[in-house]
């Protein structure tokens, strides 16, 4: 698909503001400028999304000071006019043949450091450096990790679309009969539910059940879920070029007293990090407040991954909470808020919604039941 699923959304000029907050973002952080890749920051920055990324290269430059520039084959530049950030840059063509990273050197300091998207293919960053031996160049995860991480109003308003296709998603997962089933039917349906809703690109469906709910990331199987089972949900993926992800538990049957005591605490840890949230806040500290009610609980050691990533126009990007980032939060950084506990060999639990800051606090963007679910 050429252009961005979501490039109705927004205008040449809210392009333009991201591009030149970009850049400036850029000077601040002691950059000569930035390199952008076809991905999400592209997307981000323009609307242009080619329909894969190849060989040919392609190059959003942004240098603080001057018009953004898209390099771009030839053959790709018709696509490229289309973007909706199109009448916010120039482009710049190349036909093959010639020289792409001569045609961009020309646009840069030759003694620069610059921030590159980090999917940038190996081959184009090395042939530039080639061509342009004094610069350097850091990834943008590193030199400008919260880029993206500010939602405007309307990133917020389609983050928000998301995580309610996203709930009406559970809403009917939790109505079909999971026992006698194998995991790979049920995320079978979870997928068709989420595209049913609105979604363009499911990115995972994790279907965890009894002793599987132990692995946070297990990937989907044959085995047949039975009576007794708890059972990790844990989905998501793109609707209008932004992102979901939530995670519910449900039980198949009734449970042990146990699962359902586990099951409480990681509801009132997931509580207490969500309370946590609020500007000036360090992410580290959303971390800290959920995994304190599982280890006070004594749990600690089964809680083995961070609380929290952001999500925007990709289910997985900075912020992250975890200890040792001292990010503050800002309003409109949104993340996810999902503490688990994982039983090897039994059972796990986790529950997630994603979080936004507001001015006073934090507003969930997921709303479905957190309490334990039932299912056939």
């Amino acid at each position: 698909m050429t252009g961005s699923p979501h490039a109705a959304s927004f205008t040449a000029d809210d392009y333009r503001a991201r591009m030149e907050r970009a850049a400036r973002a850029a000077a601040d952080a002691g950059l000569a400028g930035l390199l952008v890749a076809p991905g999400p920051d592209l997307v981000w920055l323009t609307g242009y999304a080619p329909t894969a990324a190849t060989e040919r290269l392609t190059l959003l430059v942004l240098v603080p000071g001057r018009d953004p520039v898209l390099v771009v084959p030839t053959l790709e530049a018709p696509d490229a006019q289309k973007a909706a950030g199109a009448p916010a840059l120039t482009l710049r063509d190349w036909t093959d043949g010639k020289d792409p990273y001569a045609a961009t050197a020309a646009l840069l300091d030759g003694s620069g450091r610059f921030g590159v998207s980090d999917n940038a293919w190996a081959m184009h960053l090395l042939a530039l450096q080639r061509t342009l031996p004094g610069t350097s160049y850091a990834s943008l995860t590193d030199a400008l990790p919260m880029l993206r991480a500010v939602k405007d109003a309307a990133e917020l308003e389609l983050l928000t679309a998301a995580g309610a296709a996203a709930d009406a998603a559970f809403e009917e997962i939790r109505k079909v009969t999971f026992g006698g089933r194998r995991e790979s039917d049920v995320a079978g349906d979870l997928d068709g539910l989420l595209r049913r809703f609105g979604h363009s690109q499911v990115d995972f469906t994790i279907v965890a059940s009894g002793p599987n709910g132990a692995n946070p990331h297990h990937e989907v199987g044959d085995r047949v879920i039975e009576d007794g089972d708890m059972i990790v949900l844990d989905f998501g993926g793109l609707k209008d070029g932004y992102g979901s992800d939530t995670s519910r538990t449900v039980h198949v049957g009734e449970p042990t007293d146990e699962e359902r005591r586990v099951h409480d605490l990681v509801r009132e840890a997931q509580e207490a990090g969500f309370r946590a949230v609020r500007p000036g806040v360090a992410c580290q500290e959303v971390d800290r407040a959920a995994r304190a009610v599982i280890t006070d609980a004594g749990y600690g050691e089964y809680f083995i991954h961070r609380t929290g990533h952001g999500i925007g126009v990709t289910t997985h990007e900075p912020p992250y909470m975890i200890e040792g980032e001292e990010q503050p939060l800002q309003p409109g950084m949104c993340f996810s808020v999902e503490p688990g506990v994982y039983l090897p060999g039994r059972f796990g639990v986790r529950i997630e919604d994603i979080v936004t800051v507001t001015e006073d606090g934090g507003r969930r963007l997921n709303d479905t039941t957190r309490e334990m679910v039932i299912v056939e």
